[in-house]
C-alpha cells in the first residue's frame, strides 16, 4: 500500500466514511452501513461542509478511502478567549491498521489546528476503546478530563 494521500471529504466519500464509522462493535450499534446515503447522513454532511468551523478529511491510497476524521473549531472565553479543535470520528479500515494512517491524520488535524491559532486539541474516546487510548497516549494526549454525554 502507498502511503495515503488525506484531502478533504467530497460528498462521493459518504458511504466509505459511514462503512469506516461502522466498521466495529460500536459504531455497528449506531450506524446504518447498509444505507449510507440516506438523507440523514447527506444532510450531515452538507451541513459540515457548509460550515467554516467544521470539516471532513479522508486518507486515501490508491484510489479507496482508508481512514476518515471530523475536525470542528470551537470559540471559547476561557484559556484567554482561545479556540479550541475537536476532533472525532478517527477511524482507518481494519485492513489499514499498523502502517501509521492513524498517527499521520492526527497530526494533519493538528497541524490545521495549529495553523488555525487553536490552543488546545480535544476529543473523546469511549472508555472501552483501550486500544484508541494507548494510540492517542502514545501522540502526546493526556486523559485529563472525565467527558460525560447524555444522548437527546
Amino acid at each position: 500500500m502507498t502511503m495515503p494521500a488525506i484531502r478533504g471529504a467530497k460528498r462521493e466519500d459518504v458511504a466509505a466514511i459511514v462503512a469506516l464509522l461502522a466498521a466495529d462493535s460500536l459504531g455497528a450499534q449506531r450506524e446504518v452501513p447498509s444505507d449510507p446515503l440516506q438523507p440523514a447522513y447527506l444532510a450531515a454532511f452538507d451541513a459540515i461542509a457548509a460550515d467554516p468551523n467544521n470539516g471532513l478529511w479522508v486518507a486515501v491510497a490508491d484510489g479507496v478511502v482508508i481512514g476518515c476524521y471530523q475536525l470542528t473549531f470551537l470559540p471559547g472565553l476561557s484559556r484567554l478567549g482561545s479556540w479550541r479543535a475537536q476532533i472525532e470520528g478517527v477511524r482507518v479500515a481494519a485492513s489499514a491498521r499498523g502502517n501509521g494512517i492513524g498517527e499521520l491524520m492526527v497530526r494533519h488535524a493538528i497541524a490545521l489546528a495549529q495553523e488555525r491559532g487553536c490552543k488546545l486539541m480535544q476529543f473523546t474516546t469511549d472508555k472501552r476503546r483501550t486500544d484508541a487510548h494507548r494510540f492517542y497516549e502514545r501522540l502526546g494526549f493526556g486523559a485529563t478530563h472525565e467527558g460525560m454525554k447524555l444522548a437527546l
